[in-house]
Protein backbone atom coordinates (compact mmCIF):
# COMPACT_ATOMS: atom_id res chain seq x y z
CA UNK A 1 0.00 0.00 0.00
CA UNK A 2 2.76 2.37 0.52
CA UNK A 3 4.22 2.13 -2.93
CA UNK A 4 1.06 2.77 -4.16
CA UNK A 5 -0.14 5.80 -2.07
CA UNK A 6 3.07 7.50 -3.05
CA UNK A 7 2.60 7.15 -6.47
CA UNK A 8 -0.56 8.80 -6.17
CA UNK A 9 0.44 11.23 -4.22
CA UNK A 10 3.03 11.80 -6.83
CA UNK A 11 0.32 12.06 -9.26
CA UNK A 12 -1.61 14.25 -7.23
CA UNK A 13 1.77 16.69 -7.00
CA UNK A 14 1.88 16.64 -10.35
CA UNK A 15 -1.63 18.16 -11.16
CA UNK A 16 -0.99 20.45 -8.42
CA UNK A 17 2.05 22.21 -10.08
CA UNK A 18 0.19 22.00 -13.46
CA UNK A 19 -2.65 23.90 -12.41
CA UNK A 20 -0.39 26.56 -10.54
CA UNK A 21 1.57 27.07 -13.88
CA UNK A 22 -1.83 26.97 -15.69
CA UNK A 23 -3.33 29.39 -12.84
CA UNK A 24 -6.31 26.44 -12.02
CA UNK A 25 -8.05 25.37 -9.08
CA UNK A 26 -7.03 21.30 -8.83
CA UNK A 27 -10.12 20.90 -7.33
CA UNK A 28 -11.90 21.53 -10.74
CA UNK A 29 -9.79 18.30 -12.08
CA UNK A 30 -11.06 15.26 -11.60
CA UNK A 31 -8.65 12.10 -11.45
CA UNK A 32 -10.11 8.75 -12.87
CA UNK A 33 -7.85 5.98 -11.76
CA UNK A 34 -8.17 3.51 -14.84
CA UNK A 35 -7.97 -0.09 -13.55
CA UNK A 36 -8.11 -1.81 -16.54
CA UNK A 37 -3.97 -3.11 -15.93
CA UNK A 38 -4.20 -3.61 -11.90
CA UNK A 39 -5.50 -6.13 -10.17
CA UNK A 40 -8.81 -6.44 -7.55
CA UNK A 41 -6.37 -5.76 -4.28
CA UNK A 42 -4.91 -2.87 -5.62
CA UNK A 43 -8.26 -1.36 -6.65
CA UNK A 44 -9.35 -2.11 -2.96
CA UNK A 45 -6.56 -0.01 -1.95
CA UNK A 46 -7.16 2.82 -4.42
CA UNK A 47 -10.63 2.89 -3.01
CA UNK A 48 -9.13 2.84 0.82
CA UNK A 49 -7.07 5.74 0.05
CA UNK A 50 -10.40 7.93 -1.11
CA UNK A 51 -10.50 7.46 -4.42
CA UNK A 52 -14.13 6.58 -6.07
CA UNK A 53 -13.74 7.25 -9.57
CA UNK A 54 -12.86 4.45 -11.74
CA UNK A 55 -12.47 4.09 -15.51
CA UNK A 56 -12.39 1.06 -17.76
CA UNK A 57 -11.87 0.68 -21.35
CA UNK A 58 -13.69 -2.97 -22.33
CA UNK A 59 -17.17 -3.28 -21.09
CA UNK A 60 -16.40 -7.30 -20.25
CA UNK A 61 -13.73 -6.21 -17.81
CA UNK A 62 -16.22 -3.39 -16.34
CA UNK A 63 -18.87 -5.99 -15.11
CA UNK A 64 -16.51 -7.91 -13.35
CA UNK A 65 -14.41 -5.55 -12.20
CA UNK A 66 -17.35 -3.57 -10.96
CA UNK A 67 -18.58 -6.85 -9.25
CA UNK A 68 -16.09 -7.39 -7.60
CA UNK A 69 -16.25 -3.86 -5.78
CA UNK A 70 -20.05 -4.02 -4.87
CA UNK A 71 -19.16 -7.56 -3.34
CA UNK A 72 -15.78 -5.29 -1.41
CA UNK A 73 -17.65 -2.51 -0.43
CA UNK A 74 -20.52 -5.29 1.02
CA UNK A 75 -18.04 -7.31 2.88
CA UNK A 76 -16.15 -3.75 4.42
CA UNK A 77 -19.44 -2.13 6.18
CA UNK A 78 -17.53 -1.93 9.29
CA UNK A 79 -14.70 0.59 7.51
CA UNK A 80 -14.89 3.98 6.81
CA UNK A 81 -15.81 3.52 2.97
CA UNK A 82 -18.36 4.93 0.37
CA UNK A 83 -21.04 2.69 -0.03
CA UNK A 84 -20.40 2.57 -4.10
CA UNK A 85 -18.00 3.96 -6.54
CA UNK A 86 -18.47 5.72 -9.52
CA UNK A 87 -17.91 3.77 -13.45
CA UNK A 88 -16.70 5.59 -16.10
CA UNK A 89 -16.47 3.69 -19.94
CA UNK A 90 -13.81 5.56 -21.15
CA UNK A 91 -12.84 3.01 -24.29
CA UNK A 92 -14.63 2.09 -27.58
CA UNK A 93 -18.03 1.10 -27.04
CA UNK A 94 -20.25 -1.57 -29.53
CA UNK A 95 -23.96 -0.92 -29.92
CA UNK A 96 -24.81 -4.59 -29.04
CA UNK A 97 -22.87 -3.60 -25.41
CA UNK A 98 -24.78 -0.59 -24.54
CA UNK A 99 -27.43 -1.72 -22.42
CA UNK A 100 -24.70 -3.40 -20.24
CA UNK A 101 -22.58 -0.13 -20.16
CA UNK A 102 -26.01 1.68 -18.91
CA UNK A 103 -26.80 -0.72 -16.21
CA UNK A 104 -22.70 0.24 -14.65
CA UNK A 105 -21.28 3.28 -16.23
CA UNK A 106 -22.67 7.16 -15.27
CA UNK A 107 -20.33 8.57 -17.28
CA UNK A 108 -19.92 7.09 -21.25
CA UNK A 109 -16.55 9.11 -22.47
CA UNK A 110 -16.59 7.92 -26.25
CA UNK A 111 -19.71 8.46 -28.08
CA UNK A 112 -18.41 9.22 -31.68
CA UNK A 113 -21.18 8.42 -33.86
CA UNK A 114 -25.23 8.80 -34.59
CA UNK A 115 -25.77 5.40 -34.75
CA UNK A 116 -24.51 4.67 -31.01
CA UNK A 117 -25.95 7.93 -29.76
CA UNK A 118 -29.25 6.42 -30.92
CA UNK A 119 -28.91 3.53 -29.16
CA UNK A 120 -27.76 4.77 -26.06
CA UNK A 121 -30.94 6.69 -26.12
CA UNK A 122 -33.11 4.08 -26.63
CA UNK A 123 -31.98 1.45 -24.11
CA UNK A 124 -31.86 5.04 -21.58
CA UNK A 125 -35.65 5.41 -22.55
CA UNK A 126 -36.46 2.17 -22.06
CA UNK A 127 -34.26 2.19 -18.52
CA UNK A 128 -36.19 5.49 -17.65
CA UNK A 129 -32.79 6.79 -17.40
CA UNK A 130 -31.04 9.81 -18.57
CA UNK A 131 -27.17 8.83 -19.74
CA UNK A 132 -24.52 11.63 -19.40
CA UNK A 133 -22.30 11.40 -22.48
CA UNK A 134 -18.79 12.80 -23.67
CA UNK A 135 -18.30 13.22 -27.19
CA UNK A 136 -15.20 12.07 -28.31
CA UNK A 137 -13.55 13.57 -30.71
CA UNK A 138 -10.43 12.53 -33.03
CA UNK A 139 -7.92 15.64 -32.62
CA UNK A 140 -5.07 13.84 -33.60
CA UNK A 141 -6.62 12.69 -37.00
CA UNK A 142 -5.24 9.20 -36.39
CA UNK A 143 -6.92 6.72 -38.68
CA UNK A 144 -6.46 3.95 -36.01
CA UNK A 145 -8.26 5.77 -33.63
CA UNK A 146 -12.29 6.42 -32.92
CA UNK A 147 -13.58 9.65 -32.75
CA UNK A 148 -16.00 11.88 -34.89
CA UNK A 149 -13.26 14.02 -37.46
CA UNK A 150 -13.19 17.59 -35.82
CA UNK A 151 -14.95 19.07 -39.04
CA UNK A 152 -17.87 16.82 -38.39
CA UNK A 153 -17.97 17.16 -34.24
CA UNK A 154 -20.60 20.46 -34.13
CA UNK A 155 -22.82 18.58 -36.36
CA UNK A 156 -22.74 16.03 -34.45
CA UNK A 157 -22.94 17.45 -30.96
CA UNK A 158 -26.24 19.08 -32.35
CA UNK A 159 -27.74 15.83 -33.28
CA UNK A 160 -26.76 14.13 -29.69
CA UNK A 161 -27.90 16.86 -28.28
CA UNK A 162 -31.96 16.33 -29.59
CA UNK A 163 -31.79 12.77 -28.06
CA UNK A 164 -34.28 13.26 -24.89
CA UNK A 165 -32.41 10.89 -22.71
CA UNK A 166 -28.62 11.55 -23.45
CA UNK A 167 -27.18 14.71 -21.60
CA UNK A 168 -23.89 15.33 -23.47
CA UNK A 169 -22.06 17.32 -20.66
CA UNK A 170 -18.47 17.38 -22.79
CA UNK A 171 -15.54 16.49 -24.66
CA UNK A 172 -12.65 13.77 -24.53
CA UNK A 173 -10.01 13.23 -26.84
CA UNK A 174 -6.89 11.43 -26.92
CA UNK A 175 -3.59 12.56 -27.79
CA UNK A 176 -1.06 10.76 -30.05
CA UNK A 177 1.75 8.28 -27.76
CA UNK A 178 4.89 10.83 -28.78
CA UNK A 179 7.37 12.49 -26.99
CA UNK A 180 6.73 15.47 -29.28
CA UNK A 181 4.96 17.57 -26.76
CA UNK A 182 3.99 19.96 -29.14
CA UNK A 183 1.98 17.46 -30.90
CA UNK A 184 0.59 16.58 -27.85
CA UNK A 185 -0.24 19.94 -27.06
CA UNK A 186 -1.58 20.73 -30.42
CA UNK A 187 -4.31 18.39 -30.42
CA UNK A 188 -5.36 19.52 -26.33
CA UNK A 189 -5.78 22.59 -27.71
CA UNK A 190 -7.70 22.06 -30.31
CA UNK A 191 -10.12 20.07 -28.40
CA UNK A 192 -10.21 22.83 -26.10
CA UNK A 193 -10.48 25.21 -29.17
CA UNK A 194 -14.02 22.82 -30.27
CA UNK A 195 -15.29 22.59 -26.78
CA UNK A 196 -15.18 26.74 -26.84
CA UNK A 197 -17.08 26.51 -30.09
CA UNK A 198 -19.98 24.57 -28.40
CA UNK A 199 -20.10 26.05 -25.57
CA UNK A 200 -20.79 29.04 -27.68
CA UNK A 201 -23.02 27.65 -30.19
CA UNK A 202 -25.00 26.79 -26.53
CA UNK A 203 -25.22 22.94 -27.48
CA UNK A 204 -25.70 20.73 -24.64
CA UNK A 205 -26.41 23.96 -22.22
CA UNK A 206 -25.04 24.47 -18.70
CA UNK A 207 -24.55 20.84 -18.46
CA UNK A 208 -21.51 20.82 -21.00
CA UNK A 209 -18.90 21.68 -18.94
CA UNK A 210 -16.26 18.50 -19.19
CA UNK A 211 -13.08 18.04 -20.61
CA UNK A 212 -11.86 14.55 -20.52
CA UNK A 213 -8.33 14.54 -21.67
CA UNK A 214 -4.88 13.33 -20.19
CA UNK A 215 -3.43 10.16 -19.33
CA UNK A 216 -0.64 9.00 -17.63
CA UNK A 217 1.98 10.32 -20.20
CA UNK A 218 0.36 13.23 -20.94
CA UNK A 219 -2.00 15.01 -18.55
CA UNK A 220 -0.09 17.63 -17.41
CA UNK A 221 -0.11 18.85 -20.99
CA UNK A 222 -3.80 18.25 -20.91
CA UNK A 223 -4.51 20.44 -17.50
CA UNK A 224 -2.45 23.19 -19.43
CA UNK A 225 -5.25 23.65 -22.24
CA UNK A 226 -7.81 23.22 -19.66
CA UNK A 227 -9.16 19.17 -18.76
CA UNK A 228 -11.26 19.05 -16.29
CA UNK A 229 -11.00 15.16 -16.08
CA UNK A 230 -7.80 12.98 -16.46
CA UNK A 231 -7.96 9.37 -17.12
CA UNK A 232 -4.57 7.98 -15.36
CA UNK A 233 -3.13 4.21 -15.35
CA UNK A 234 -0.12 3.22 -15.36
CA UNK A 235 1.45 6.17 -13.38
CA UNK A 236 -0.49 4.88 -10.44
CA UNK A 237 -0.23 1.05 -10.62
CA UNK A 238 3.06 0.59 -12.76
CA UNK A 239 5.19 3.23 -10.74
Amino acid sequence: MAKLSERIERVREVIKSACERADRDPKRIKLIVVTKSTTIKNIKEIIRLGFTDLGENRIQQLKKVAAQVDEFLDQAKDEDLPEKVTWHMIGHLQRNKVRQALDIASLIHSVDTLRLAEEINANAAKMDISQNVLMQVNTSQEPQKYGVPVGAAIHLAEQIESFPNINLIGLMTMAPLTRDKDVIRSCFVRARELFAEIRGEKIGGPRFTELSMGMSSDYEIAIEEGATILRIGSAIFAG
